[in-house]
């Protein structure tokens, strides 16, 4: 393994559409090299590649879909990789609306397949091709702490990502690698796509600041994460959702 001296890459699974476009533009902004993944929406992800080849930014998108093992560790045999991961973005995930009392087995464990042991998939893959200074940011959930009735499978994987994340965080402190959560509030993504004129109304109330968050703040997060300022920060949860849950 060598370690380049010129630009550094990063990998931001789910890194085509949504929060995960903003956090490729906003490390491209950064300086970095970017290879992001995407599962089922190709024309999404070659619409961010084309952006970033317009700023001359070195940028690629391979499809990967983050639940199944075998994708995951092709990834690690692109030839980018020989030259080192200096930030890790596990990104991806699956939602999907329904009551708690309601959960099946069967969506438990697609749930926890993509968003909770595909993330750990990434990273093992990955591991070995990790910078000695890098930086991991997890993309988990408020609903990983408080909960959802809507959703118990997708709180429970998120729970499970937080767990496992800043166990990873004390166990790579003495190599100088960093792991850090990011728990977002209410983003205004594809997820909040359905709320009708009521629901929205309903929503901006319960937050303090009065306005739903964007990908760009959270893209914003993830850069303080990777750079210098934060180089002391490690196994932390940061909470982005404009003051509506405070653990």
């Amino acid at each position: 393994m060598k370690w380049s001296d010129g630009m550094k890459l990063a990998v931001i699974t789910g890194g085509g559409r949504g929060i995960g476009a903003a956090i490729s533009e906003r490390l491209a902004a950064d300086g970095y090299r970017i290879l992001l993944t995407y599962n089922n929406d190709s024309q999404s992800a070659e619409s961010v590649i084309s952006k970033l080849r317009l700023d001359s930014v070195d940028c690629v998108a391979v499809k990967v879909d983050c639940g199944r093992t075998d994708e995951v560790f092709i990834l690690a045999d692109h030839p980018w990789m020989q030259d080192g991961v200096d930030a890790l973005i596990l990104n991806h995930g699956m939602y999907h609306r329904s009551p708690a009392r309601e959960l099946t087995m069967e969506d438990l464990q697609e749930t926890m397949d993509v968003n909770f042991r595909g993330a750990v998939a990434v990273y093992t893959a990955l591991s070995e091709h990790l910078s000695p200074k890098a930086s991991i940011v997890a993309i988990g959930s408020q609903l990983g702490i408080r909960g959802s009735p809507h959703g118990a499978h997708y709180a429970a994987s998120k729970g499970a990502l937080h767990a496992w994340a800043r166990s990873l965080a004390v166990d790579l402190a003495n190599f100088g690698q960093r792991v850090n959560i990011i728990a977002p509030g209410a983003i205004d993504t594809d997820i909040l796509s359905g709320d009708d004129s009521q629901k929205r109304r309903e929503r901006l109330k319960q937050i303090p600041m009065g306005r739903l968050g964007t990908p760009d703040d959270i893209a914003g997060v993830v850069s303080f994460l990777c750079g210098p300022n934060s180089s002391y920060m490690t196994g932390a949860i940061l909470h982005v959702n404009g003051g509506l849950f405070l653990p």
